[in-house]
Formats: C-alpha cells, sequence, structure tokens
C-alpha cells in the first residue's frame, strides 16, 4: 500500500482507499432482502428515495403476496399500492411495478433479464437500478451503482468532479478496476452512511482521510 497522500493523483489514492475501506467495513454489501433475482429488482426499485431499512419493512409482506412477476402482473393496482405505502412515491413505484412485471412476463418468460439494455427497457428501471441487479442478482459488473452516498464520497475524496450519476460513473469505471466496480459502490455506500455523513462528515473517525482532500482535521474545505 502506497503511503497516504490526499494530494497524489486519483488513480494512486483509489487503490489504498478501497483497501483501507474493505478492511473496516467487512460487512459492507447489500443492505436490501431478498431471495431472488425477482425480489432484488423490486426492491431496488422500491429503494429509490426510501432508504434500504423501510424497503425491508414492507417487501416481506409483499413478496408472501405476490412471490414473483407473474403473480405481480396480475396483482390489483389498489392492494400494491396498499402494501409499498410508506415507501417514497409510492404510486408510481406501484404503476411501474405491475408494467414491469408484464414485461418480464412477455418478454423473459418471467425470468429478470441478465443485460444492462434489457434491464433498462422496464418501466422504472434506470442505470442504477440495473448495475445493482446485475451485480448482485448475475455476478456481473457491467457498470457501478452510483446512489447519493457514493456520488458525494466520490466527488469529496477528488475520485470524480461529476456533478450526476452518469459521469460519477463513467470516471470511477476508468478508476477503478473492473472487479472491483461492485465493492467501491458497496463500500462508499456504507462508508457514506456511517462516517461520511451529508452535512457533518465525521472526519476525526474517518479512516481514509489521509488520502482524502476534503479532510476537515487538515484545515481543508469540504467538497460535497
Amino acid at each position: 500500500m502506497t503511503d497516504p497522500d490526499r494530494d497524489a493523483p486519483a488513480a494512486d489514492r483509489v487503490g489504498p482507499v478501497l483497501d483501507v475501506l474493505a478492511a473496516a467495513l467487512p460487512d459492507a454489501r447489500i443492505a436490501l432482502d431478498f431471495a431472488d433475482r425477482w425480489q432484488l429488482l423490486v426492491a431496488t426499485m422500491l429503494s429509490a428515495q426510501s432508504t434500504d431499512a423501510r424497503v425491508n419493512l414492507v417487501t416481506p409482506a409483499l413478496f408472501a403476496r405476490f412471490p414473483d412477476a407473474a403473480a405481480t402482473a396480475g396483482a390489483d393496482r389498489e392492494e400494491l399500492e396498499g402494501l409499498i405505502a410508506t415507501v417514497g412515491l409510492f404510486r408510481s413505484k406501484a404503476r411501474n411495478l405491475l408494467a414491469a412485471a408484464a414485461l418480464v412476463v412477455e418478454r423473459h418468460g418471467g425470468e429478470v433479464p441478465g443485460t444492462m439494455e434489457e434491464l433498462v427497457a422496464l418501466p422504472g428501471v434506470a442505470r442504477k437500478t440495473a448495475n445493482v441487479v446485475l451485480a448482485n442478482g448475475f455476478d456481473r459488473n457491467d457498470g457501478i451503482a452510483v446512489d447519493t452516498h457514493v456520488g458525494r464520497l466520490a466527488r469529496r475524496l477528488g475520485l470524480s468532479r461529476g456533478r450526476d450519476a452518469v459521469a460519477v460513473e463513467r470516471d470511477l469505471m476508468a478508476l477503478v478496476p473492473r472487479a472491483r466496480w461492485l465493492e467501491v459502490s458497496d463500500l462508499l455506500i456504507h462508508h457514506g452512511r456511517r462516517t461520511c455523513h451529508a452535512r457533518t462528515p465525521d472526519c476525526g473517525a474517518c479512516v481514509i482521510a489521509a488520502w482524502c482532500p476534503s479532510d476537515r482535521t487538515a484545515g481543508r474545505d469540504d467538497a460535497a
């Protein structure tokens, strides 16, 4: 591992940052509960603008009632809305779940498709959701899932200047070895939740502060 240097080029810092985070966060993995690819897709769709913890509270009853794409495609919309009513944007998510389930049944025989192109063709599925499903459901690293935590930390760490998820993903894909694309997303999400908070990052407790250009304990401005 290289010596800590927050002024080193991003390409030199990214490896040590991931190594240190991996050692400090051995439990950094997807927080959503799911038993198969369909449940993973549904849970990930529901997690947009909602916490994983909230999603995990509603999915047991949801999956017990509508366990697969075929069952979901035939669901009553009002009943479906009632099952996910505590999740943000539940009405639009219910519409997307019904439409996505119908397409999965019609085009893919009820099985969640395994390519980026096929996934983003489903209603309510953008690139981030597709990346989560491909990485966690198919063991495929076609891209990097960028949520608000990943975007924020990538900018603070000087790994990206992108202001949107697509730009941040592009920058991270250029810096991080493909084999670590799932890992970088999981690690930055967990570090963002536990330490590098949006408004008040706990730089004093940060295990990667020595590699971070935004470390407040070093007298630097925070680059949120």
